[in-house]
């Protein structure tokens, strides 16, 4: 999953539209993150194919708002993703605790042998 993925279905965890889905992940990354508006439409598109998210309204009147809302199969993913990154963050801090352990594991060709 993409990091631009993960924040927009971090976004649709309450209804939300695109400019919102915009701002909340500019909000959650400290302006690190800015979805163009290309990008986020094409996987909005991507998302709504694969049933990860649904249209929840949709403004009739002037711009044709439209809101989206994750759905249980793109909450599975999330959390799926929540789980692979969790798992990255915890190796990492644990080997950059031990140092001399990782020192042995690179000098052995990738083996380890503790």
């Amino acid at each position: 999953m993409t990091e631009g993925i993960y924040y927009i279905l971090l976004s649709l965890l309450t209804p939300n539209h695109g400019y919102g889905i915009i701002q909340s992940t500019m909000e959650m990354t400290d302006g690190r993150l800015e979805l163009g508006a290309g990008t986020l439409y094409g996987a909005i598109n991507n998302l709504l194919e694969k049933g990860w998210i649904t249209l929840h309204s949709e403004e009739k009147e002037s711009r044709k708002k439209k809101e989206y809302v994750i759905t249980r199969i793109g909450r599975a993913a999330l959390e799926d993703e929540i789980g692979r990154l969790t798992e990255l963050l915890e190796n990492g801090k644990r080997l950059k605790k031990a140092p001399a352990e990782t020192e042995r594991f690179s000098e052995a060709g990738g083996e380890h042998h503790g």
